[in-house]
């Protein structure tokens, strides 16, 4: 029977498609991880990678193992925190993907205090604006901003994400400021990601308004600074542009309007009948953190900045962190 040592070093390489990585992450030499490899094969009369001089992919073959492989591995775990979870505190290196800009917000300024109080979970972010497949690149946990979709996966709403339409106050100067959604056909609307659509609502129901514009972008950070050079009219969260509608940067445009209440933000997890102690721990500080109503929202409503959110949360944490780095 193949060990579950060798499944790991199989999932590993497939996911990093290379042996060198998939040593680094285990402390083992490409060499012995190549060794494991070969011998995986031989036992099961398989090939499982195609090998070139520059990168390993996987065999057909090898694309159905990997699919079972990782079914297998996320049972093992899973049962071994079914044992562990009550006797001990969340520990382990916790794999997480998300948005590059929200983390660096609202993710990155709270990680001091999360881990003064989970000292022995080590974190692995991975910041990316593109969908990632969780299951397949190996992480633990994703937060998503979007509308839920059909899946295998299980979702937990942390907080609301409130869209709103604005523009920078130049670039109304100079085009006029939209009455009506029908005015926005003769303007230039910025896209971010698959934001070929905008769905809205307001007194009147819901509304879907195909943008026209010159300028779209996988980058939210990349469209914000180009609305705030002029260059168009944006339907942005207020969890990114509280600043600048708090100094006047930006201008809200048809306050009457806003983007569809589905879209919040959610962290996403494979399913799994016990989870992790060490992702619950992220999902319940970050839920409680955020909470029904964020607080962007709280001082963006009371004219304050949310830059400056939580500081005494924040001061706390760096305090703590300092402490813990001390002993």
């Amino acid at each position: 029977m193949t060990a579950i040592s060798d499944l790991d070093i199989f999932a590993r390489v497939a996911r990093t498609g290379n042996m060198s990585a998939a040593g680094r992450e285990m402390g083992l030499s490409p060499a012995v991880v190549s060794k494991r490899v070969s011998l995986l094969e031989d036992r099961l009369g398989a090939r499982l990678f195609q090998r070139t001089t520059r990168q390993l992919t996987l065999t057909e073959t090898g694309e159905g193992y990997f699919k079972r492989v990782v079914d297998i591995l996320s049972l093992v775990e899973e049962a071994e925190d079914f044992v562990s979870r009550r006797n001990t505190k969340p520990r382990g290196l916790l794999k997480v993907t998300a948005p590059t800009s929200f983390s660096r917000l609202h993710i990155g300024p709270y990680l001091a205090e999360f881990l003064a109080r989970y000292p022995e979970i080590e974190l692995d972010f991975h910041l990316t604006d593109n969908f990632v497949d969780i299951i397949r690149d190996g992480f633990d946990v994703a937060i998503r901003i979007g509308e839920l979709q059909d899946s295998s996966l299980v979702a937990r709403k942390l907080a609301p994400d409130k869209r709103i339409i604005c523009a920078a106050p130049a670039y109304l100067e100079r085009y006029g400021t939209p009455k009506s959604l029908a005015d926005l056909d003769h303007h230039n609307c910025l896209s971010a990601g698959a934001q070929d659509v905008w769905r809205l609502e307001g007194a009147d129901g819901q509304k879907q308004l195909r943008l026209k514009g010159n300028i779209r972008s996988n980058s939210a950070e990349f469209v914000r600074d180009a609305m705030l050079a002029g260059l168009g009219i944006g339907l942005r969260s207020t969890w990114d542009i509280g600043p600048e509608l708090k100094n006047g940067d930006l201008t809200i445009v048809l306050p009457q309007y806003r983007g569809s209440s589905n879209v919040a933000v959610y962290a996403v997890y494979p399913c799994r009948e016990f989870m992790p102690a060490k992702v619950n721990a992220l999902i319940e500080y970050l839920a409680e953190l955020y909470g029904n109503e964020p607080y962007w929202d709280k001082e963006l409503d009371a004219g304050k900045s949310p830059v400056s959110v939580a500081p005494a949360r924040v001061a706390k944490a760096a305090k703590a962190s300092v402490s813990a780095a001390a002993r």
